[in-house]
């Protein structure tokens, strides 16, 4: 599956600015900071869509916090992999052709593309491997028959199922006890209550075929990928056993991220991820922000009502990619009028020291990708006086390496 164009990103370091410092993330598992990648390649595998509807405000918040965290890599010298799934083929999908009355195949592509399309249009950085679960399920196959071999697999009528209990630290990434997770489970696609399941939480690896849905025949029988193993598969073998960053949003954080951890070391016996990196819930109107509530800011639409992307970006960086926030009108209109007033300062014949903003924003973006401090050290810039005449065009192109807004063009 292609992904979208990359953006052009200018290098601090060619312009005799250095390179930035190693950058710190909250691991999830554990909770505390930590440097995962040290060079001289960073591994990042993020979790991508499920294309039954366009990317909404939750969605563009997530991939801005890992298009960050790759542009302070980039910046510190590092190469980047970064691969990104689609689930194109699942039951939210299948329901929704149901519903609209168009195929399945034709609604994930359209989906897809218009993903793609605001990807581009927000500047986020492409992944090197953008990989369809359609694409995926020999990789898969193979997963399973791994997990088989090492008796983590067993069958309920003609489905597979993983045990969750043959990882002995199952649990590492949530934290979190068996009440909780068993209520997560249900709430988030899991099937706690099926007859014949060893556990409640154990979860689904290969799904028979059912009437009227898409199935593939395969060594496992015919039918299609679960939702977890997909992930696991395709981060193992285009990222490696213990890569560096395994991002989403926190509505994964369990199961997702914890099934697809346990899967992995089941198979491999290795470690799946360093860190475990999620993005807070964006909510609209009291709720979270989904697609299944309905309650949703599009990214597309607001392009289309001749809204800059640029003020989109810069209105989710007005938050802290970690913490949930609720999205307001307000929200546009502060971005709006913040992009107006830099693009102006960066055209301005001199400013204050731009190898000062330089310095800031990147010890901000080290500190857990703090972009709310770093949008107020350009805030500062562009009031400050000085006789910097290169200044504008340093601070311009370091809000474009760093930030992803462009303010030149």
């Amino acid at each position: 599956m292609r992904a979208w164009a990359d953006p052009t990103v200018p290098s601090l370091a060619d312009l005799g600015l250095g390179n930035g410092p190693q950058v710190a993330v909250r691991n999830t598992a554990g909770g505390g900071l930590t440097v995962p990648a040290t060079g001289p390649t960073a591994r990042l595998y993020v979790c991508g869509i499920t294309p039954y509807d366009a990317t909404h405000m939750g969605h563009a918040n997530t991939y801005l916090a890992f298009d960050l965290l790759q542009r302070a890599w980039l910046d510190a010298g590092l190469d980047v992999t970064y691969t990104q799934n689609v689930t194109d083929v699942d039951d939210p999908l299948l329901e929704r052709a149901d519903d609209t009355g168009i195929d399945w195949m034709e609604l994930a592509e359209r989906e897809t593309e218009l993903f793609r399309t605001d990807m581009t249009a927000l500047r986020m950085l492409a992944p090197a491997h953008y990989i369809g679960a359609v694409e995926s399920i020999p990789l898969v196959v193979t997963m399973v028959q791994q997990l088989d071999a090492a008796g983590a697999v067993y069958r309920v009528d003609d489905d597979l199922y993983f045990d969750v209990h043959a990882d002995a630290t199952f649990g590492a990434v949530s934290g979190w006890d068996a009440d909780t997770m068993l209520e997560l489970f249900g709430e988030r696609g899991g099937d706690p209550d099926r007859a014949g399941k060893r556990h409640p939480l154990d979860c689904l690896l290969w799904q028979a075929e059912r009437p009227g849905e898409p199935a593939w025949d395969t060594e496992l029988g015919r039918g299609r990928p679960g939702w977890h193993i997909e992930c696991a598969a395709i981060a193992l073998e285009h990222l490696g056993t213990d890569f560096d960053v395994q991002g989403g949003g926190s509505d994964l954080i369990f199961p997702h991220h914890e099934m697809s951890r346990s899967e992995s070391v089941v198979a491999t016996s290795q470690p799946f991820a360093k860190a475990y990196v999620h993005a807070g819930m964006v909510g609209y109107d009291g709720e979270k922000m989904s697609k299944s509530k309905g309650n949703l800011v599009l990214v597309s639409t607001l392009r289309e009502s001749g809204v800059d992307p640029m003020a989109i970006r810069l209105a989710l960086l007005a938050h802290r990619y970690s913490d949930d926030w609720e999205w307001s009108d307000c929200d546009l209109a502060n971005a709006e009028d913040r992009l107006a007033v830099w693009r102006d300062a960066v055209g301005r014949s001199v400013g204050a020291d731009g190898t000062a903003v330089v310095a800031a924003l990147r010890a901000a973006l080290a500190d857990d990708l703090d972009a709310p401090t770093a949008l107020k050290v350009i805030d500062d810039w562009t009031t400050a006086d000085g006789d910097d005449p290169g200044a504008g065009r340093t601070v311009a192109a370091a809000v474009d390496a760093l930030l992803g807004v462009q303010l030149n063009g």
